[in-house]
């Protein structure tokens, strides 16, 4: 059976999210260090983890399997979860696959030491948009329809 994994602490389409997993009748489950509210849905699941650098992650990555999705933002993980054959977007609906997934991480550790060599040089990137939250939800269903077709 098809599972979701979402990778909880600041995403911002946890709601979007929920309400694709219920649409498609898949078990969703939030990972996070604490902080979030349990959702009622009998589908979703919130997984509280104890603190700690990459234990939210080191959950998800453990169970991510081919046949269920992953939405995280964070590098690492997403390329351990491709690895395992899982799909996985980021919040913007960008899908990480075996295809892209390389130059992502080594874009990744580049901006990390270009930020690392120049402290005034900070991150952040453009804001989450509307698009986003649409591209995101356009994509969690294809995704959610493909990953069903596997199992």
């Amino acid at each position: 059976m098809t599972s979701l994994f979402i990778d909880a602490d600041a995403c911002p389409v946890k709601a979007e999210a929920e309400k694709v997993a219920t649409r498609h009748k898949v078990q969703m489950f939030l990972v996070c260090n604490g902080g979030l509210r349990p959702s009622p849905n009998p589908l979703v699941e919130t997984v509280f983890v104890p603190d700690g650098p990459d234990v939210a992650d080191m959950w998800i990555a453990e169970r991510a399997k081919a046949g269920d999705v992953v939405v995280t933002s964070d590098i690492p993980l997403a390329a351990k979860c491709v690895e395992a054959g899982a799909k996985v977007l980021k919040h913007n609906g960008e899908a990480l696959t075996q295809a892209n997934i390389g130059n992502v991480l080594a874009t990744r550790d580049l901006m990390t030491d270009l930020r690392a060599a120049d402290p005034f040089r900070q991150g952040g990137g453009p804001s989450f948009s509307k698009a986003d939250r649409s591209r995101f939800l356009e994509a969690l269903d294809r995704e959610l329809n493909a990953a069903k077709r596997i199992r």
